[in-house]
Protein backbone atom coordinates (compact mmCIF):
# COMPACT_ATOMS: atom_id res chain seq x y z
CA UNK A 1 0.00 0.00 0.00
CA UNK A 2 1.53 3.31 -1.16
CA UNK A 3 2.82 6.04 1.30
CA UNK A 4 1.07 8.44 -1.25
CA UNK A 5 -1.79 6.70 -0.88
CA UNK A 6 -4.09 9.39 1.61
CA UNK A 7 -3.82 8.10 4.98
CA UNK A 8 -8.07 8.15 5.30
CA UNK A 9 -8.07 5.37 2.41
CA UNK A 10 -5.03 3.62 3.97
CA UNK A 11 -6.95 3.46 7.41
CA UNK A 12 -9.98 2.87 6.29
CA UNK A 13 -8.71 -0.28 3.67
CA UNK A 14 -6.80 -1.62 6.13
CA UNK A 15 -9.87 -1.50 8.95
CA UNK A 16 -11.75 -3.43 6.77
CA UNK A 17 -9.73 -6.34 6.22
CA UNK A 18 -8.79 -6.32 10.41
CA UNK A 19 -12.84 -6.10 11.08
CA UNK A 20 -12.94 -9.28 8.47
CA UNK A 21 -10.22 -11.47 10.03
CA UNK A 22 -12.13 -10.75 13.42
CA UNK A 23 -14.95 -11.74 12.33
CA UNK A 24 -13.75 -15.13 11.64
CA UNK A 25 -11.99 -15.30 15.10
CA UNK A 26 -15.42 -14.72 16.28
CA UNK A 27 -17.10 -17.25 14.42
CA UNK A 28 -14.05 -19.72 15.49
CA UNK A 29 -14.79 -19.37 19.00
CA UNK A 30 -18.17 -19.70 18.41
CA UNK A 31 -17.88 -23.10 16.83
CA UNK A 32 -15.75 -23.92 19.81
CA UNK A 33 -17.78 -23.59 22.49
CA UNK A 34 -15.73 -21.84 24.96
CA UNK A 35 -17.26 -18.14 25.05
CA UNK A 36 -15.33 -17.52 28.08
CA UNK A 37 -18.00 -15.09 29.41
CA UNK A 38 -17.03 -12.62 31.81
CA UNK A 39 -19.33 -9.67 33.70
CA UNK A 40 -17.07 -6.87 32.89
CA UNK A 41 -17.30 -5.03 35.94
CA UNK A 42 -16.84 -7.89 38.48
CA UNK A 43 -14.35 -9.66 36.22
CA UNK A 44 -15.76 -13.24 37.02
CA UNK A 45 -17.38 -15.58 35.58
CA UNK A 46 -21.02 -16.15 34.98
CA UNK A 47 -23.04 -19.21 35.37
CA UNK A 48 -23.20 -20.77 31.97
CA UNK A 49 -25.58 -23.67 30.51
CA UNK A 50 -26.51 -24.47 27.24
CA UNK A 51 -29.18 -26.43 25.21
CA UNK A 52 -29.60 -27.02 21.40
CA UNK A 53 -32.18 -25.15 19.82
CA UNK A 54 -33.19 -25.47 15.96
CA UNK A 55 -30.05 -26.76 15.56
CA UNK A 56 -27.96 -24.19 16.93
CA UNK A 57 -26.38 -24.17 20.32
CA UNK A 58 -28.03 -21.02 22.62
CA UNK A 59 -25.77 -20.50 26.15
CA UNK A 60 -27.95 -19.07 29.03
CA UNK A 61 -26.52 -16.45 31.11
CA UNK A 62 -27.44 -16.28 35.04
CA UNK A 63 -26.88 -13.10 36.94
CA UNK A 64 -25.68 -11.49 33.45
CA UNK A 65 -24.66 -7.53 33.79
CA UNK A 66 -21.89 -6.03 31.09
CA UNK A 67 -21.01 -9.30 29.55
CA UNK A 68 -17.85 -10.18 27.53
CA UNK A 69 -16.69 -13.01 25.74
CA UNK A 70 -13.48 -14.49 24.62
CA UNK A 71 -14.77 -13.25 21.45
CA UNK A 72 -14.78 -9.79 21.94
CA UNK A 73 -11.34 -10.20 24.18
CA UNK A 74 -9.77 -12.16 20.72
CA UNK A 75 -10.97 -9.85 17.86
CA UNK A 76 -10.27 -6.71 19.56
CA UNK A 77 -6.41 -8.46 20.23
CA UNK A 78 -6.64 -8.79 16.52
CA UNK A 79 -8.09 -5.27 15.44
CA UNK A 80 -5.67 -3.82 17.70
CA UNK A 81 -2.72 -4.98 16.59
CA UNK A 82 -3.45 -5.11 12.84
CA UNK A 83 -4.02 -1.83 13.16
CA UNK A 84 -1.04 -0.24 15.68
CA UNK A 85 1.38 -2.03 13.45
CA UNK A 86 0.73 -0.21 10.60
CA UNK A 87 -0.38 2.95 12.27
CA UNK A 88 1.89 2.96 15.25
CA UNK A 89 0.86 7.22 15.92
CA UNK A 90 -2.51 6.99 15.34
CA UNK A 91 -4.56 6.82 18.80
CA UNK A 92 -6.85 3.44 19.14
CA UNK A 93 -9.32 3.17 21.58
CA UNK A 94 -10.89 -0.73 22.46
CA UNK A 95 -14.19 -1.10 24.17
CA UNK A 96 -12.23 -3.94 26.21
CA UNK A 97 -9.14 -1.79 27.29
CA UNK A 98 -5.72 -2.96 26.77
CA UNK A 99 -4.62 -6.63 26.70
CA UNK A 100 -0.78 -7.41 27.04
CA UNK A 101 -1.51 -11.41 25.72
CA UNK A 102 0.49 -12.35 23.01
CA UNK A 103 -1.25 -12.22 19.48
CA UNK A 104 -0.97 -14.98 16.99
CA UNK A 105 0.76 -14.15 13.81
CA UNK A 106 -1.68 -15.40 12.10
CA UNK A 107 -4.41 -12.77 13.61
CA UNK A 108 -2.03 -9.98 12.53
CA UNK A 109 -3.77 -9.04 8.95
CA UNK A 110 -1.71 -5.95 6.95
CA UNK A 111 -3.18 -6.28 3.70
CA UNK A 112 -5.60 -3.40 2.79
CA UNK A 113 -8.95 -3.72 0.91
CA UNK A 114 -8.07 -3.03 -2.55
CA UNK A 115 -11.84 -0.99 -3.60
CA UNK A 116 -11.23 1.44 -0.97
CA UNK A 117 -8.02 2.75 -2.20
CA UNK A 118 -9.42 3.11 -5.30
CA UNK A 119 -12.09 5.39 -4.68
CA UNK A 120 -11.26 9.33 -4.33
CA UNK A 121 -10.78 10.72 -1.44
CA UNK A 122 -12.58 13.90 -0.19
CA UNK A 123 -10.51 17.37 -0.72
CA UNK A 124 -11.09 18.03 3.16
CA UNK A 125 -9.63 15.01 4.21
CA UNK A 126 -6.29 14.54 1.95
CA UNK A 127 -3.53 16.09 4.30
CA UNK A 128 -4.71 14.76 7.73
CA UNK A 129 -2.02 13.62 10.34
CA UNK A 130 -1.70 10.65 12.11
CA UNK A 131 -1.76 12.64 15.45
CA UNK A 132 -5.50 14.13 14.35
CA UNK A 133 -6.86 10.79 13.86
CA UNK A 134 -8.42 8.21 16.47
CA UNK A 135 -9.88 4.69 15.96
CA UNK A 136 -12.85 3.77 18.29
CA UNK A 137 -12.90 -0.42 17.79
CA UNK A 138 -16.31 -2.15 19.48
CA UNK A 139 -14.72 -5.65 18.36
CA UNK A 140 -18.05 -7.42 19.35
CA UNK A 141 -21.20 -4.83 18.99
CA UNK A 142 -24.04 -7.21 20.28
CA UNK A 143 -22.30 -9.62 22.90
CA UNK A 144 -25.88 -10.33 24.53
CA UNK A 145 -27.01 -11.92 20.49
CA UNK A 146 -23.57 -13.66 20.41
CA UNK A 147 -24.81 -16.06 23.55
CA UNK A 148 -28.53 -16.57 21.79
CA UNK A 149 -29.93 -18.77 18.93
CA UNK A 150 -31.53 -16.95 16.50
CA UNK A 151 -30.19 -13.72 17.01
CA UNK A 152 -26.39 -14.29 15.70
CA UNK A 153 -26.96 -12.07 12.92
CA UNK A 154 -27.11 -8.75 15.18
CA UNK A 155 -23.61 -9.31 15.91
CA UNK A 156 -21.48 -6.72 14.00
CA UNK A 157 -17.19 -5.70 14.43
CA UNK A 158 -17.05 -2.00 14.37
CA UNK A 159 -13.98 0.53 13.38
CA UNK A 160 -14.55 4.03 13.62
CA UNK A 161 -12.13 6.62 12.35
CA UNK A 162 -12.76 10.19 13.76
CA UNK A 163 -10.95 13.16 12.60
CA UNK A 164 -10.83 16.13 15.30
CA UNK A 165 -14.02 15.82 16.78
CA UNK A 166 -16.04 14.01 13.73
CA UNK A 167 -16.57 10.69 12.62
CA UNK A 168 -15.54 10.19 9.28
CA UNK A 169 -14.91 6.95 8.46
CA UNK A 170 -16.38 3.76 9.60
CA UNK A 171 -16.35 -0.41 9.19
CA UNK A 172 -19.30 -2.40 9.80
CA UNK A 173 -18.27 -6.20 9.42
CA UNK A 174 -21.72 -8.35 9.82
CA UNK A 175 -19.74 -11.88 10.68
CA UNK A 176 -23.00 -14.18 10.41
CA UNK A 177 -24.58 -12.45 7.70
CA UNK A 178 -25.81 -15.43 5.46
CA UNK A 179 -26.07 -17.93 8.32
CA UNK A 180 -29.71 -18.60 8.45
CA UNK A 181 -29.59 -19.24 4.44
CA UNK A 182 -26.26 -21.53 5.00
CA UNK A 183 -28.00 -23.74 7.71
CA UNK A 184 -30.70 -24.11 5.30
CA UNK A 185 -28.85 -25.51 2.78
CA UNK A 186 -29.14 -22.44 0.37
CA UNK A 187 -25.83 -21.46 -1.98
CA UNK A 188 -24.01 -18.98 -0.08
CA UNK A 189 -20.48 -17.49 -1.78
CA UNK A 190 -19.45 -16.61 1.80
CA UNK A 191 -20.07 -16.49 5.06
CA UNK A 192 -20.16 -12.48 6.68
CA UNK A 193 -19.88 -9.04 5.07
CA UNK A 194 -18.34 -6.08 5.56
CA UNK A 195 -19.94 -1.98 4.63
CA UNK A 196 -17.86 0.79 5.07
CA UNK A 197 -18.26 4.51 4.44
CA UNK A 198 -15.69 8.07 4.37
CA UNK A 199 -18.38 11.02 4.76
CA UNK A 200 -18.08 13.05 1.83
CA UNK A 201 -16.14 10.41 -0.53
CA UNK A 202 -18.79 7.40 -0.55
CA UNK A 203 -19.62 3.72 0.86
CA UNK A 204 -19.27 0.03 0.00
CA UNK A 205 -20.46 -3.71 0.69
CA UNK A 206 -23.82 -2.62 0.30
CA UNK A 207 -26.44 -0.22 -1.61
CA UNK A 208 -27.89 2.44 0.17
CA UNK A 209 -31.68 1.96 0.30
CA UNK A 210 -34.31 4.50 1.24
CA UNK A 211 -36.96 3.34 3.79
CA UNK A 212 -40.96 3.11 2.59
CA UNK A 213 -42.97 5.83 2.19
CA UNK A 214 -46.05 6.23 3.83
CA UNK A 215 -45.32 5.00 6.89
CA UNK A 216 -43.05 5.56 9.94
CA UNK A 217 -40.76 2.55 11.04
CA UNK A 218 -38.20 2.58 14.35
CA UNK A 219 -35.92 0.62 15.58
CA UNK A 220 -34.12 0.68 19.52
CA UNK A 221 -33.52 -1.60 22.21
CA UNK A 222 -33.96 -5.00 22.05
CA UNK A 223 -33.18 -6.03 25.92
CA UNK A 224 -32.57 -2.74 27.48
CA UNK A 225 -35.73 -0.87 27.70
CA UNK A 226 -36.96 1.36 30.21
CA UNK A 227 -39.90 3.83 30.74
CA UNK A 228 -38.33 6.71 29.13
CA UNK A 229 -37.07 5.18 26.42
CA UNK A 230 -40.87 3.67 25.78
CA UNK A 231 -42.22 7.45 26.45
CA UNK A 232 -39.28 8.90 22.94
CA UNK A 233 -41.09 5.62 21.08
CA UNK A 234 -44.61 6.40 21.85
CA UNK A 235 -43.96 10.11 21.46
CA UNK A 236 -43.23 9.33 17.35
CA UNK A 237 -46.11 7.35 16.97
CA UNK A 238 -44.21 4.40 15.03
CA UNK A 239 -46.39 1.94 12.66
CA UNK A 240 -43.84 -0.33 13.59
CA UNK A 241 -41.01 -0.78 16.08
CA UNK A 242 -38.40 -3.47 15.84
CA UNK A 243 -36.58 -4.31 18.92
CA UNK A 244 -33.01 -5.95 18.12
CA UNK A 245 -29.52 -5.91 19.79
CA UNK A 246 -25.98 -3.79 18.82
CA UNK A 247 -26.08 -0.35 17.65
CA UNK A 248 -24.37 -1.23 14.20
CA UNK A 249 -27.08 -3.87 13.50
CA UNK A 250 -29.75 -0.62 14.19
CA UNK A 251 -27.76 2.04 11.78
CA UNK A 252 -27.58 -1.14 9.32
CA UNK A 253 -31.58 -1.00 9.27
CA UNK A 254 -31.42 2.64 8.79
CA UNK A 255 -28.95 2.58 5.72
CA UNK A 256 -30.83 -0.90 3.88
CA UNK A 257 -34.01 0.68 4.13
CA UNK A 258 -35.78 -1.46 6.96
CA UNK A 259 -36.59 1.50 9.31
CA UNK A 260 -36.53 5.41 9.29
CA UNK A 261 -34.76 5.79 12.66
CA UNK A 262 -33.08 4.78 15.38
CA UNK A 263 -34.35 5.74 18.53
CA UNK A 264 -32.38 5.38 21.75
CA UNK A 265 -33.26 7.73 25.09
CA UNK A 266 -30.91 6.09 27.63
CA UNK A 267 -27.42 7.00 28.50
CA UNK A 268 -26.10 3.64 27.50
CA UNK A 269 -24.39 3.49 24.40
CA UNK A 270 -20.53 4.07 24.20
CA UNK A 271 -18.32 6.44 22.04
CA UNK A 272 -17.05 2.75 20.61
CA UNK A 273 -20.94 1.86 19.29
CA UNK A 274 -21.37 4.89 17.58
CA UNK A 275 -18.39 6.04 15.76
CA UNK A 276 -18.34 3.60 12.67
CA UNK A 277 -22.15 3.59 11.94
CA UNK A 278 -22.12 7.27 12.26
CA UNK A 279 -19.76 7.64 9.76
CA UNK A 280 -21.28 4.92 7.02
CA UNK A 281 -24.71 6.67 8.14
CA UNK A 282 -23.67 10.22 7.54
CA UNK A 283 -21.85 8.76 4.26
CA UNK A 284 -25.40 7.61 2.70
CA UNK A 285 -27.12 10.75 3.83
CA UNK A 286 -28.37 10.35 7.19
CA UNK A 287 -27.81 11.96 10.23
CA UNK A 288 -27.29 10.69 14.04
CA UNK A 289 -27.00 13.13 16.99
CA UNK A 290 -27.97 12.61 20.70
CA UNK A 291 -31.72 13.20 21.65
CA UNK A 292 -30.96 17.12 21.97
CA UNK A 293 -29.52 17.89 18.49
CA UNK A 294 -25.97 17.75 19.28
CA UNK A 295 -23.57 15.96 17.61
CA UNK A 296 -21.14 13.57 19.15
CA UNK A 297 -17.27 14.29 19.54
CA UNK A 298 -14.88 11.25 19.29
CA UNK A 299 -11.43 13.35 20.05
CA UNK A 300 -9.09 11.21 22.07
CA UNK A 301 -10.03 13.21 25.67
CA UNK A 302 -13.50 13.05 25.38
CA UNK A 303 -15.47 10.80 28.08
CA UNK A 304 -17.10 7.66 26.35
CA UNK A 305 -20.57 7.38 27.71
CA UNK A 306 -23.15 8.73 25.42
CA UNK A 307 -24.87 10.66 27.89
CA UNK A 308 -27.88 11.88 25.64
CA UNK A 309 -28.94 9.07 24.12
CA UNK A 310 -28.84 8.10 20.06
CA UNK A 311 -31.06 9.69 17.68
CA UNK A 312 -30.06 8.50 14.10
CA UNK A 313 -32.40 9.09 10.54
CA UNK A 314 -31.98 7.65 7.52
CA UNK A 315 -31.33 9.57 4.08
CA UNK A 316 -34.29 11.31 3.43
CA UNK A 317 -35.76 11.78 6.98
CA UNK A 318 -36.18 14.79 8.60
CA UNK A 319 -34.00 14.76 11.44
CA UNK A 320 -35.21 18.12 13.43
CA UNK A 321 -38.95 16.89 13.21
CA UNK A 322 -38.39 13.72 15.01
CA UNK A 323 -36.48 16.02 17.78
CA UNK A 324 -38.78 18.36 17.77
CA UNK A 325 -41.51 15.73 18.85
CA UNK A 326 -39.55 14.05 21.79
CA UNK A 327 -41.08 15.50 25.08
CA UNK A 328 -38.81 17.63 27.13
CA UNK A 329 -39.44 15.03 30.20
CA UNK A 330 -37.03 12.65 27.95
CA UNK A 331 -34.52 15.46 27.86
CA UNK A 332 -34.28 16.16 30.69
CA UNK A 333 -33.41 12.82 31.90
CA UNK A 334 -30.87 12.31 29.62
CA UNK A 335 -29.12 15.62 30.84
Amino acid sequence: MAQSTPLILRLVASSVTAATRAGKIIRDIMSEGNLGIVEKLANAPVGLSSTAKDGEIEFRISGKNDLQTEADRSAQRCILASLSQQFPEVTIIGEEGPSFCEVPSDWVVTDSDPEVLKMACPAYLQNIDDKDVVIWVDPLDGTSEYTQAGLLEHVTVLIGVAVGDRAVGGVIHQPYYNYKRQREGGEVEEMGRTLWGIVGGGVGGFVPTSAPEGCRILTTTRSHSTPVVQAALDALQPDEVIRVGGAGHKVMMLIEGKAHAYVFASKGCKKWDTCAPEAVLIATGGRLTDLHGDSYKYHKDIPHPNTGGVLATGRGQDHDWYLAKLPDAVRQALV
